[in-house]
């Protein structure tokens, strides 16, 4: 009788590689604990086109190149160059996404007889994953991630997104808010399945809050907010720069510290940089880089409350991260955010662009930072583990190959 374990190709243009260590962390995350129980190989299509080193010589951070091929704790993931042309060109990112990654498929193929495509984001990488699935005749899965929403306002890519969702076997959504976007724009809501991210508790826990801040050179007296991030617009690091002069008027010894480098989306340091000078915040901001997920653990046990002002997530999977450490969450209603802040024991979400309520909601955080049930925030973070989503993932995958 064949064998009927699921055999996965992870696809994903946003997968880390040596050259972004911090692309899709929680894309790796979460297939490493599905590797646990099934074989999967990663294809992590790159964009590429011929003028591009025009654009990296006063962008240095355009488009990274990753090596051809990488293994990573074991599991074999493959870059191949696909065609994407900046502007109205990227509207064929998809059908370039699949036909790239052709031979390596065909190359997989002779050793490793795959039987599904997981795909994470609708477009283009589920559109692309779909076509490969026609081809190769599996079935095959889509994560949506959140990126779905700015991109169904894009009326071309919108009728992709829809195409691979209707063509894909089964999809899941990482927040309920998210299905219901892509249930209005004409998905079938009954493929679709609600499937969170999970938190990894050995690389998020709290360590003594005195200790992490003697690392990180904090006074044991500062009132510390925290954000991590992409250092990108839709992260909002300026929208909590902005009201930080009234914060500080109450809490002389407030520090922000902002966690975080270059991402695919952009790089705004040096505009944040600006407006902590503008603003003379010198004193109390601080750039920690971009750090890998082992070592977030330290500045988060540092600090006192969580802070994200953004304006579109999935869900977002910092929010356990931080509260693993035991912080409380204040950020905005957007995606999924008031699905994982579910109480306000929790923390608190607010409206997004609301400058005002940002204000308040930190202001009160502060306020009551020694009535936090801060070991209930670790339990519930710890309650999201990663075991319990791989399972439902697994049963999936089962139920996809056997059929």
């Amino acid at each position: 009788m064949a064998d009927k374990s699921p055999r996965l190709i992870v696809f994903s243009s946003l997968y880390p590689s040596r050259v972004r260590p911090n692309a899709g962390v929680f894309i790796r995350e979460r297939m490493s604990k599905v590797a646990r129980h099934c074989d999967l190989v990663v294809i992590s299509p790159v964009p590429w086109f011929p003028l591009q080193s025009l654009i990296q010589g006063f962008k240095p951070e355009y488009r990274p190149q990753p090596d051809g091929y990488e293994e990573q704790d074991g599991t074999a993931v493959y870059f191949p160059r696909f065609l994407s042309i900046p502007g109205i060109g990227r509207s064929w990112d998809g059908f370039f996404m699949a036909l790239c990654s052709l031979v390596i498929c065909f190359r997989i193929k002779k050793d490793f007889a795959f039987n599904l495509i997981d795909a994470h984001f609708a477009y283009p990488d589920g559109y692309a994953a779909t076509l490969l699935g026609k081809w190769f005749k599996v079935p095959v899965t889509i994560t949506l991630r959140g990126t779905e929403m700015p991109l169904s306002k894009i009326p071309n890519r919108r009728q992709r997104l829809l195409t691979a969702l209707n063509d894909a076997a089964r999809v899941f959504s990482v927040s309920d808010s998210l299905k219901r976007h892509v249930v209005n724009l004409g998905a079938d809501a009954e493929k679709i399945r609600v499937v969170g991210n999970g938190i990894d508790t050995a690389k998020f826990f709290p360590i003594d809050k005195k200790q992490a801040r003697q690392f990180w050179q904090i006074p044991t007296d500062a009132q510390v907010l925290i954000s991590v991030g992409g250092l990108v617009e839709r992260k909002g690091f300026h929208r909590v720069i902005e009201i930080l002069p009234g914060l500080i008027e109450n809490y002389p010894r407030l520090l922000y510290l902002i966690v975080g480098g270059a991402s695919p989306e952009g790089n705004i340091r040096s505009r944040l940089e600006q407006q902590v000078e503008t603003l003379n915040l010198g004193q109390h901001v601080r750039f920690l880089g971009a750090l890998p997920a082992e070592q977030l653990h330290g500045p988060l046990s540092a600090a006192d409350i969580f802070v994200l002002a953004t304006a579109n997530e999935g869900w977002a999977n910092v929010f356990l991260e931080a509260m693993a450490c035991g912080l409380p969450v204040i950020s905005t209603d957007v995606g999924g955010n008031r699905e994982v802040v579910a109480n306000e024991r929790l923390g608190t979400i607010v409206p997004f662009g609301d400058a005002d309520a940002l204000f308040l909601a930190l202001d009160n955080a502060l306020q009551r930072q020694r009535q936090w049930d801060r070991q209930a925030i670790v339990n519930y973070a710890a309650d999201n583990s990663w075991d319990k989503r791989v399972d439902i993932l697994l049963a999936e995958f089962k139920k996809l190959v056997e059929s």
